[in-house]
């Protein structure tokens, strides 16, 4: 017997409180070791993870265990159990040491079923905000903008909405962004103008993408969002650490103009990349513009001059063990955790918050004149604000400036924001809001390049979204995207590559087997599903297969696991499977004697094709829809456990559908032909008073596309509030009639109109006869 007493002078720092280990002698040849653990008052363990499984017992005291982002009062006596993979830290909220005993072992089944939980980390019973970093409305968006946050972000709200989880996918364009200004004089708009004009072109890119955004804010278009933002603002100077601080900043010797990001350029101070203004794209370390090497405003030739300017300044080297703890709680990328440690090095890390500009939100403070408040800054609350908006459209009490523990926040963004995001950001929230602690997970993608070098619109070295997309390409972009996007190094597009692969692979090997077995269904069973006959080895042991595949995607979409890489790999490692069998089955299809087991494997065959529509939904929406109806189904919308057959008897359509098409057939020109999706039609002329509006059957086939209704669905006698339409669909509905027909219908309208009949008699009287004439010849 060994006998283990509790001692003060034994304890040692660790996880952030005092632990000392303990012999437990019998115990621990038992495979459980355990320790003692006392918290002071007023202290807080650090989040943490491990295997192991972990059992506490208070001895004494009281506090607030926090697991997964949800809190328990504990006391003494209480009892807690942790399961492998649980993220939980527990804070002393009484007067005196809470105390209590740690038992933990390891167990390697258990450890792995957790480690396969889809719902691991309470995903799925909290609502879960999805934010793609928000793009700035300074030029439209290309593929290399596509490929990364935006795609990513909808695929992983996607599966888990398949999941069963309380999931938004929330973006808006970050129209404060000196950028936009930029834009503007080259173009000769104002930047509300620019914001305005780009975000709506930024809007219907991402519905040609198939992006679903459940909430989209165009930051200088929201009336409300100057006065939350000054709101936010004012809690982080009234924490103190926010405040006018002088300090160097550089001046254009020509004009007199303060620069900072766009306006200036120079070698990076780290790393010596060229790199603009406060941030480095090659060592992702931010600059305060006046380090750079061998500056250049963007304005004149002359070198800038330094001067000094007083701005709000947050001192970020203060908040670094806060940015250390708030990476302990989600999935924080490697890189990013080792940018943090590089820049805890640094003695002084002073950022300011504000700058002398015209185009942005002055703060409510007036201790620094004509100063508007940083985009970065407002970024952060735009957040926090989106999320509100969502609460606010589904009757729910969240709200921007009461932010709640039980959110989850998941980030897609590039690499050129993993200072922003993941350490800026919620250093702001430690301050605004003390007593939140945010659980917020990063994915984070490098960048796609264009032929071996840089997307860059000034270069015209370009593939514009809208250049590409169409509804018969978007499934094979998505997935092509999904297949080579930047997760984790640089990666590379070339057209002729795509052009390739699709031929090859999608059209080749996926469209050419579910064509084929089509043509066997209907050839040897009239084309219905065949029930399963006899089962020989080989079908069991590609069903096991199968079950092996669903697992690889599941695990690739899966929060911990995310990777659109693998999980495209994952579908055509199931399509390359099951084409393997039936190349292998092929022999025995016609002999007599083996037809029982002959139906089995047509059975397996389209098991496969059931699965790969269901797994493919949240990658390509549109295929798995067209897939999972050729089988006989609805569009999937759960995730499925296990591997399904397709009901025997069931109409099976598969011999003659496209699933996709030939690239080279397919790219629109954009100067000539109708956006891509739209096949307007129009009878005639301006209607007449009484009659319908001849462009009245465009209209309608554009709400149906825009509200995903069956082709023959009516809508005339609707209004486009009662067929569901919601705003951020309504933007893009009017920038398409814009687009294609030069009406500028006002929202109100838009929304106002009894029906989409009297919308469309609306939008002729105010549309030239020529172009009612042309939309006529088009579709005649």
């Amino acid at each position: 017997m060994k006998i283990s007493n509790y001692s003060v002078a034994q304890l040692q720092k660790s996880y952030g409180i005092d632990v000392t280990s303990l012999d437990t002698g019998a115990a621990a040849s038992l495979g459980v070791a355990a320790a003692w653990v006392s918290v002071e008052p007023g202290a807080r363990s650090d989040a943490h993870q491990h295997d192991e499984t972990e059992t506490w017992v208070i001895v004494s005291g009281s506090g607030d265990l926090t697991v997964d982002a949800e809190r328990h009062p504990v006391h003494a006596s209480t009892v807690v159990q942790f399961e492998p993979f649980e993220t939980h830290s527990v804070e002393n909220t009484g007067d005196t040491d809470l105390l209590l005993l740690s038992l933990y072992w390891r167990d390697a089944e258990r450890a792995g079923r957790a480690a396969a939980d889809t719902g691991r980390r309470r995903f799925g019973a909290r609502p879960m905000f999805v934010f793609s970093s928000a793009p700035t409305p300074n030029g439209d968006l290309h593929l290399g903008h596509l490929s990364g946050p935006f795609f990513g972000a909808d695929v992983f709200v996607r599966y888990q909405r398949m999941n069963g989880a309380d999931a938004w996918h929330i973006t808006g364009s970050d129209d404060y962004q000196s950028y936009v200004v930029a834009a503007g004089r080259r173009e000769g708009r104002g930047p509300a103008e620019t914001a305005a004009h780009y975000s709506a072109e930024i809007l219907a890119t991402l519905r040609l993408m198939d992006i679903d955004v459940h909430q989209y804010t165009a930051t200088s278009q929201d009336g409300a969002y100057p006065d939350a933002l000054r709101a936010f603002f004012s809690r982080l100077t009234a924490s103190g650490a926010v405040a006018p601080r002088p300090g160097a900043a550089l001046f254009d010797a020509v004009s007199g103009e303060y620069l900072f990001e766009s306006a200036v350029t120079g070698r990076c101070p780290s790393c010596d990349a060229d790199s603009g203004g406060n941030v480095c794209e090659a060592c992702l370390e931010p600059n305060a513009c006046t380090d750079l090497t061998d500056p250049r405003s963007t304005s004149s030739d002359a070198p800038p001059r330094e001067g000094t300017a007083i701005r709000y300044t947050l001192p970020l080297h203060r908040l670094a063990k806060d940015i250390t703890a708030h990476h302990r709680l989600g999935r924080v990328p490697a890189p990013v955790k080792a940018l943090a440690e590089r820049l805890s090095r640094r003695e002084h890390l002073d950022i300011a918050v504000t700058h002398s500009a015209t185009w942005g939100v002055q703060p409510a403070e007036t201790a620094v004149k004509g100063q508007v408040i940083w985009s970065w800054l407002d970024y952060a609350f735009s957040i926090l604000h989106g999320i509100e908006a969502v609460g606010r459209d589904l009757g729910r009490s969240w709200k921007a400036d009461e932010p709640e523990q039980d959110w989850k926040i998941v980030h897609f963004l590039g690499s050129d924001g993993s200072f922003f995001h993941p350490m800026f950001v919620p250093a702001l929230y430690r301050l605004a809001h003390p007593d939140w602690t945010p659980d917020i997970d990063y994915h984070i993608n490098e960048f796609y390049l264009l032929d071996d070098s840089k997307f860059s619109t000034s270069r015209r070295h370009v593939i514009w979204g809208k250049d590409i997309l169409s509804p018969r390409t978007v499934d094979a972009i998505r997935f092509y995207l999904a297949l080579t996007r930047p997760e984790g190094r640089t990666t590379n597009f070339e057209r002729g590559a795509y052009e390739t692969y699709i031929r090859q692979t999608l059209i080749g090997t996926w469209q050419g087997w579910l064509n084929g077995l089509g043509d066997r269904i209907e050839k040897r069973y009239d084309g219905a599903a065949p029930d399963a006959g006899t089962w020989t080895p080989e079908h069991a042991a590609f069903l096991a297969r199968l079950e092996t595949r669903l697992s690889a995607v599941t695990g690739s979409l899966g929060q911990d696991g995310f990777s659109l890489n693998q999980a495209a790999e994952a579908l055509n490692g199931m399509v390359e499977d099951v084409t393997a069998f039936a190349r292998l089955q092929a022999p025995a299809a016609d002999v007599e004697s083996c037809k029982d087991e002959a139906r089995t494997a047509i059975a397996l065959e389209l098991a496969a094709a059931r699965l790969l529509a269901t797994c493919a939904a949240p990658v390509m929406p549109r295929f798995a829809a067209r897939l999972a109806a050729a089988l006989g189904g609805p569009p999937p919308a759960e995730w499925p456990s296990t591997v399904n057959l397709v009901p025997a008897g069931t109409t099976v359509d598969l011999a003659r559908q496209e699933f996709f098409a030939d690239p080279g057939e397919q790219a629109p020109d954009p100067d000539s032909a109708p956006r891509p999706g739209l096949e307007p039609a129009a009878p005639q002329a301006a209607a007449s008073k009484g009659e319908a509006s001849p462009l009245l059957p465009w209209l309608s086939d554009l709400v149906r596309q825009g509200l995903r209704l069956p082709a023959d669905k009516p809508v005339q006698d609707a209004s486009l509030v009662q067929l569901g339409m919601e705003s951020l669909q309504a933007i893009a509905l009017q920038y398409q009639i814009t687009e294609h027909v030069g009406a500028d219908v006002p929202m109100e309208d838009l929304l106002g109109a009894k029906t989409v009949a009297d919308l469309a008699a609306l939008i002729t009287n105010g549309v030239d006869p020529d172009v009612v004439a042309a939309h006529q010849e088009v579709t005649t």
